[in-house]
C-alpha cells in the first residue's frame, strides 16, 4: 500500500487522545510498533512524560469538553496510570 493509499480517520479530539494513549501503551511495552517485532522495551521515562502531557491536556481543556470527551481522557489517565504503576514494579 503506497503513502497515497493510506486512509486516515479525521482529525478529532478523541483520535488525537487515543494517539497518546497508543504511544504511552507502547513506551509502557504493551504494544509493538509493528507486526512480527519483538516485545517492544520499556521506556518509562517517556511514557511518565506523555501520560503527563494527557494530564495536561486535561487541565487546559477542564470545561470545554463534551461528556464523551471528558470520559475518554479520564479513563485513559486512569488506565495509563495504573498501568505505570505496575511497568515500574
Amino acid at each position: 500500500m503506497t503513502e497515497q493509499e493510506v486512509k486516515l480517520p479525521p482529525a478529532s479530539f478523541d483520535f488525537f487522545v487515543w494517539s497518546l494513549v497508543l504511544q504511552a501503551e507502547m513506551h509502557l511495552g504493551l504494544r509493538h510498533a509493528g507486526e512480527g517485532e519483538e516485545k517492544p522495551e520499556k521506556n518509562l521515562a517517556a511514557a511518565r512524560h506523555t501520560i503527563d502531557m494527557l494530564a495536561v491536556l486535561q487541565e487546559k481543556t477542564k470545561g470545554n469538553l463534551t461528556i464523551e470527551e471528558q470520559r475518554l481522557l479520564e479513563n485513559s489517565l486512569t488506565e495509563l496510570r495504573f498501568r505505570f504503576v505496575e511497568a515500574s514494579k
